[in-house]
């Protein structure tokens, strides 16, 4: 059957489909195994196919790794406001920053990280795209629990259950650790909630 899509139309579905494959492959086979060879076949594409969008191997996974940010970020918009107040609320919220960080796309950022590492190039273009997610996942966090992040003790407390979501992350990544995240999501989530109150926005205004 003739694919009677527009042109671009045409090019842009194959770039998506190329870096989706990218970060399947990236989160599922590692950095080594992920040439421009084995991705193109994954994709069932030519090895021309994927040089006309990415001329090189470190483009490819550049590319891969801003739509992946796009992808965690369009994940972490999709979160539904969080109902209710209290440590139900906050409850939510965390669990949702938890399971939106890692999966998949962690995994597959993960390979670039530690390629990066000891890559000057690599983490010299890995680094600001890092950069400007963890600071949109800062916001938006901000939003869904409604806090003041002017305060640094917010801020603070916000880093720390940022840094534990990635840590959870990290530790699911060799073996399913979904039992005691939950149990450590919801501990936290009380702490947190007992730490906010004192100083959110409505208390201040009481």
């Amino acid at each position: 059957m003739t694919d009677v899509r527009p042109k671009q139309d045409r090019s842009r579905a194959t770039r998506q489909r190329l870096l989706e494959t990218t970060i399947r492959c990236l989160a599922t086979h590692g950095w080594e195994t992920s040439t421009v060879g084995f991705i193109a076949a994954e994709a069932g594409l030519s090895r021309g196919a994927v040089q006309h969008h990415y001329r090189t191997r470190e483009a490819l996974i550049l590319g891969a790794l801003e739509f992946m940010f796009e992808e965690r970020a369009a994940l972490l918009d999709a979160l539904p406001e969080p109902t209710g107040a209290g440590t139900a609320r906050v409850h939510r919220v965390v669990a949702g920053l938890v399971d939106t960080i890692g999966g998949e796309l962690f995994r597959a950022a993960l390979q670039v990280w530690t390629v990066a590492a000891a890559d000057p190039e690599l983490r010299a273009a890995v680094v600001p795209l890092e950069r400007r997610f963890a600071r949109g996942v800062h916001l938006r966090a901000v939003r869904l629990l409604g806090v003041d992040d002017t305060d640094p003790e917010v801020r603070a407390l916000l880093q720390a259950t940022l840094d534990m979501a990635r840590g959870l992350a990290l530790a699911d990544v060799l073996t399913d650790d979904s039992r005691r995240r939950a149990r450590v999501v919801r501990a936290w989530s009380t702490q947190l909630a007992a730490a906010l109150q004192p100083i959110s926005p409505d208390s201040h205004a009481k």
